[in-house]
């Protein structure tokens, strides 16, 4: 059954996995709240919402997707953030990150740069297998805007740019 698609396109509706999930979910909930009556047509609106949500969500990770064949590899576990490079790599707690940049002018490709409460900084390239993961892990960031992350990494600019730094309490 494998051979059915060709690699190409077996690839391509594994990217758009989650949009065609959420697309398929508002159908169902259009389908039911057009044809039946009472409880279930009511079901059929929040089924519409969830989808909705699921799509927003899809589009967005969607955006910040890459092709995935860039240098190294990306390792998420309990926010422990894992970067294995040719030439660098490190691991980071999510919880200690004050900084986030995207460097465009890296080689091969654009880099994330993270930098944490004690300096140290990892740096991974946008295009990284496994980069993908990290969309939901810079979105857990506190006060972080996703549609600047997105747009920032989709406009490519000059250079490094700020998407996200911690705010650190007044004590006065």
């Amino acid at each position: 059954m494998s051979d059915f698609l060709r690699p190409e396109a077996r690839a391509t509706l594994w990217r758009f996995r989650d949009v065609i999930g959420a697309a398929i979910m508002i159908m169902v909930g259009l389908w039911w709240s057009a044809t039946f009556y009472s409880p279930v047509r009511w079901i059929g609106w929040a089924i519409i919402g969830l989808g909705a949500v699921w799509a927003t969500a899809a589009f967005q990770r969607l955006r910040f997707a890459q092709d995935g064949e860039g240098p190294g590899v990306v390792k998420v576990v309990e926010r422990r953030l894992a970067y294995f490079g040719p030439l660098t790599g490190g691991v980071m707690e999510m919880d200690d990150a004050a900084k986030l940049e995207l460097e465009p002018q890296a080689y091969p490709a654009a880099h994330w740069v993270l930098t944490s409460l004690t300096g140290d900084r990892l740096e991974i390239p946008v295009n990284a297998e496994g980069a993908d993961v990290l969309f939901d892990l810079f979105a857990s960031l506190p006060g972080i805007e996703t549609s600047k992350m997105l747009a920032t990494l989709n406009d490519t600019p000059d250079q490094r740019v700020v998407i996200w730094q911690l705010t650190k309490p007044l004590l006065h």
